[in-house]
């Protein structure tokens, strides 16, 4: 069952038959938190900069890599697009060798999606993440899990919160909007999904607190993977 803590008084389930799941990907299914704060450490030092404390990184991510970059600069060198433009090259480069050294499903998480699973429910991700990576942290880390479809920050689609990712997803599984659950651990992600029509929830084992998804119009809060199925 969701704890009072986990679910707010304000959910009802209605009368919405929930057919699909989109899920955000870094701070919701992996951590991921530790291979992209040492790989932007890396290339920010190689470069002479000051290195933000990792546990930072949680504030900085979640609007795509450009801007990941953009808030881990001095202030003097935020509006230098030449720097921010050479930076993120080479984090990506960087990345591209170190994605995967850190990087984890968080507990529970296999429970949860087998769960999703067997009650017949579609899934799919939607990250700002760039589509590269995205598509690689599915393939390794869940293989096991059938997504209708997985879409990163790629251009001709803008990043969340705009909704145009999460509606072309719903487009191309031939599912109404609002008969998706969309789980996501940021402001970013419960504005992305009340746009879109989505039905928003926000968990508490990522990169932010209670609070900011509260703020933000969580219709629900999980505080643990498995608390999922009491939404179906």
């Amino acid at each position: 069952m969701l704890s009072q803590r986990g679910l707010r008084p304000a959910f009802e389930k209605k009368h919405v038959q929930f057919k699909a799941v989109l899920f955000d990907l870094d701070g919701t299914l992996l951590d991921t938190l530790g291979d992209i704060a040492l790989t932007m450490n890396k290339v920010l030092e190689e470069n002479g900069l000051p290195l933000p404390p990792p546990k930072e990184y949680r504030y900085f991510v979640g609007d795509g890599a450009r801007t990941l970059v953009y808030r881990t600069l001095p202030l003097h060198l935020r509006d230098k697009e030449e720097v921010i433009e050479d930076l993120l090259g080479q984090f990506l480069e960087a990345y591209r060798a170190g994605w995967d050294k850190n990087t984890k499903l968080y507990n529970g998480i296999p429970e949860m999606l087998d769960t999703v699973c067997d009650r017949g429910i579609e899934m799919a991700v939607l990250s700002n993440k760039p589509h590269e990576f995205t598509c690689l942290c599915v393939e390794r880390y869940l293989g096991p899990w059938s997504f209708g479809n997985v879409l990163g920050e790629k251009p001709g689609i803008a990043r969340k919160p705009d909704p145009a990712g999460a509606l072309t997803v719903a487009r191309q599984l031939g599912i109404k909007p609002e008969e998706f659950l969309y789980v996501g651990d940021t402001s970013i992600d419960i504005k992305t999904a009340t746009s879109a029509g989505m039905y928003p929830v926000g968990v508490l084992w990522g990169f932010r607190d209670r609070q900011e998804l509260q703020e933000a119009g969580a219709k629900a809060l999980l505080e643990r993977p498995e608390e999922i199925a009491a939404l179906f």
